[in-house]
């Protein structure tokens, strides 16, 4: 099992535009049309498949939320960060 990482790993590990809410990781991806947002959310499920690791992910309307945790862990992991560094790669 993946062990949590404490709150000063978070902090240095945490990629730019990603933010800490309690035990998930957040990010909120902007895009200019509805279904840009939605071939996002399509290529994320993707990576977090492979990954064996899924997020929580809600589509609106030109924006995408994705909330990351390793619920076996109770809480933020290594896992976690590894998949919010890829869909920062999808997004660029």
């Amino acid at each position: 099992m993946v062990e949590p990482l404490s709150s000063d790993e978070i902090d240095t590990q945490l990629p730019n535009e990603w933010s800490r809410e309690g035990d998930e990781i957040v990010r909120r991806f902007e895009f200019d049309s509805y279904l840009a947002g939605v071939g996002f959310a399509g290529g994320a499920g993707g990576l977090a498949e492979e990954a064996f690791h899924h997020p929580t992910i809600t589509i609106e309307w030109r924006e995408v939320e994705v909330r990351l945790t390793t619920h076996d862990a109770g809480g933020i992991t290594k896992k976690d960060i590894e998949l919010a560094q890829r869909l920062d790669e999808l997004y660029e």
